[in-house]
């Protein structure tokens, strides 16, 4: 399933916004503009269903910190909302703050008041122009249609701060959220390659078949020789070659090593991943997790251009096109060039942000109004 589009609501610098998504979509902007906050959108939703939405709001500071943060009127709910439309069926999660009196437990009150307290979740279909829920979850009060289409009380297992889709103990009576979860939890993010002396990048590893690049690229020697090993090495080669010209990727593998080198032309002797540039490293880190031989749903790449030269930026635009056309790419980015360059490739403007009284908006659209549709199936 791809992403349709993307509503989110009182979320950081986010006030509304409403996105409508491609197979290939930048966003851009400069410093400040909110351009990781949409990427931590679609994150807190793959969190949601991973049962690790709290830990992911923790890493933001807790709720009091991921709400809207700029003046809210009397109308507006101290909530925020996240929504997206995959093919027919539409996900809306929406969380605030718990109120005092469900804070903590009997005995330990005020204990992770911080927590999500997750106001309603939606899961909801079309047919025949009419809005079919498939599960509802509102003050507490949940139903779900199972297996034979009935809509049923379902019995959560979890917390207040823990999403239903998480909490599916037999999918097969839900197939519906079984099938959405599964879509949810094959999203793929990359938010940052440490590059630095000491990353695990530079180190030698032991070796074992790696279909899909972790999400820090601690394992890109066993990323690399499994593509290679997957007959992905023709196209390794030719992405290679276009940004480093006459390269050659050499993979050293022993019983318990592997490691990886790279030949440059008039050079006497090949570098290993300890004396490569920060650039070359975050390129090679880009081939693998674009190239891999598993594509997922979605990948969401945030300012995959750090560290790199603006010559790059040309092979980079080809591989992430060429990437667009075996999964749905997200991805952030304040180099210009860049999204200049995918546009130029692919006939998609670029969703540009920009700053509208503090909160941030795409260029030419403005905020738009998230507001609660009620209507019963």
């Amino acid at each position: 399933m791809r992403i349709s589009s993307l509503q989110v609501y009182g979320y950081r610098s986010i006030k509304s916004i409403d996105l409508k998504l491609d197979a290939l979509n930048v966003i851009a902007g400069a410093n400040g503009t909110g351009k990781s906050n949409l990427y931590r959108a679609l994150y807190i939703l793959w969190a949601a269903a991973s049962g690790q939405l709290a830990p992911a709001l923790a890493q933001e500071g807790g709720m009091t910190s991921v709400l809207w943060a700029g003046r809210r009127s009397k109308l507006d709910d101290a909530v925020f909302r996240i929504q997206v439309k995959m093919d027919d069926l539409t996900y809306k999660l929406e969380c605030g703050c718990a109120p005092a009196s469900a804070r903590g437990f009997m005995s330990y009150p005020g204990w992770f008041s911080n927590d999500p307290d997750i106001k309603k979740e939606e899961v909801t279909t079309d047919f025949r122009a009419r809005k079919i829920h498939l599960l509802k979850r509102k003050r507490g009060v949940i139903s779900a249609r199972n297996m034979d289409g009935r809509p049923i009380e379902y019995p959560l297992t979890g917390s207040d701060c823990e999403s239903v889709l998480s909490c599916l103990r037999e999918p097969h009576l839900f197939p519906d959220l079984s099938v959405l979860r599964r879509e949810i939890l094959g999203w793929r993010f990359y938010h940052h390659f440490r590059t630095d002396l000491g990353s695990p990048l530079r180190r030698e590893q032991i070796p074992t078949f790696t279909p899909v690049l972790s999400h820090d690229g601690y394992d890109l020697a066993s990323a690399l020789a499994s593509i290679m090993a997957a007959e992905g090495e023709v196209n390794l080669k030719k992405h290679l070659n276009n940004a480093f010209p006459g390269a050659v990727l050499k993979i050293d593998m022993e019983p318990r090593t592997v490691a990886f080198t790279l030949q440059m032309p008039g050079l006497k002797r090949p570098f290993n991943a300890r004396e490569l540039s920060d650039g070359t490293l975050q390129y090679l880190c880009l081939l693998a997790a674009l190239l891999t031989e598993r594509p997922p749903n979605l990948l969401v790449l945030n300012e995959p251009e750090t560290s790199m030269h603006p010559d790059l930026y040309a092979p980079l635009a080809e591989l992430l096109v060429e990437a667009s056309k075996r999964c749905q790419i997200v991805i952030t980015t304040h180099a210009e060039a860049l999204a200049a360059r995918i546009e130029k490739m692919t006939g998609k403007r670029t969703i540009q942000l920009e700053k509208t009284d503090g909160a941030t908006s795409v260029v030419g659209a403005g905020l738009f109004d998230f507001y609660e549709d009620d209507e019963e199936d």
